[in-house]
């Protein structure tokens, strides 16, 4: 597999992982301590690693 996009698809399960985080602080589940101000990092980290993996599996071609 191609390194690209392996490391594209870390990037993406990243910020799959940053959403969910982000998403749980500002609902207040899980016993995550952040206010729902601080609670907007985590969410936007997870968006911009999610939007780079999916663009980087998206633009790398295959080679066999």
């Amino acid at each position: 597999m191609n390194q690209k996009r392996t490391f594209g698809t870390v990037l993406t399960v990243l910020g799959i992982v940053g959403i969910i985080i982000g998403a749980l602080a500002f609902l207040g589940i899980g016993g995550i301590g952040l206010s729902k101000a601080n609670s907007a990092v985590p969410f936007i980290v997870g968006i911009i690693f999610f939007m780079a993996g999916i663009n980087l599996v998206k633009t790398t071609s295959d080679r066999a």
